[in-house]
């Protein structure tokens, strides 16, 4: 069985000075990517973590963009989103390469409602895509697109 941690890996954003490996202080803020986990060719599907707030071990995680999102509000967002938009774009240029087709967030409330023991997925947003552009699609496959990237607006709070 593999573990969360299996499928993320250390931002290359990451600097000495700004962010120490999560192993020399374990407070630390994580900041993790995480990759498109499944993709099934003749479906053109792509799935992954859209977003994780909160790591499988309790650790809250730093984004890209140096923000950390509260399980609460990633969840209402989640959900407006699906509500709302349901399309996905490629590089936040274009709208219309793909249509979003699965959606779960996983909270500890629904994990233990599921059966699933503490510990073993992070706080997030799980979706998947039907690619519906066959450009898009090749790129996925060859590997460029190999995570998501949510977009959206919040006003930055100091923590």
């Amino acid at each position: 069985m593999k573990n969360f941690s299996d499928y993320v890996f250390i931002s290359p954003h990451r600097t000495a000075q700004k962010s120490p490996a999560p192993e020399s202080d374990p407070k630390e803020v994580l900041k993790r990517m995480f990759r498109i986990h499944k993709s099934d060719d003749d479906q053109m599907l792509a799935f992954g973590w859209a977003s994780v707030a909160v790591t499988e071990n309790g650790e809250q995680i730093e984004d890209w963009q140096e923000d950390m999102i509260d399980p609460d509000v990633l969840e209402h967002a989640a959900y407006q989103f699906v509500e709302l938009y349901r399309e996905g774009g490629e590089m936040h240029e274009r709208g219309g390469a793909a249509v979003l087709v699965e959606s779960m967030v996983f909270t500890e409330k629904k994990m233990k409602s599921l059966g699933i023991p503490s510990g073993t997925l992070p706080v997030g947003w799980w979706i998947g895509f039907k690619v519906t552009d066959p450009d898009v699609w090749e790129k996925v496959k060859n590997g460029t697109y190999n995570m998501f990237s949510i977009e959206g607006e919040a006003e930055r709070a100091d923590v």
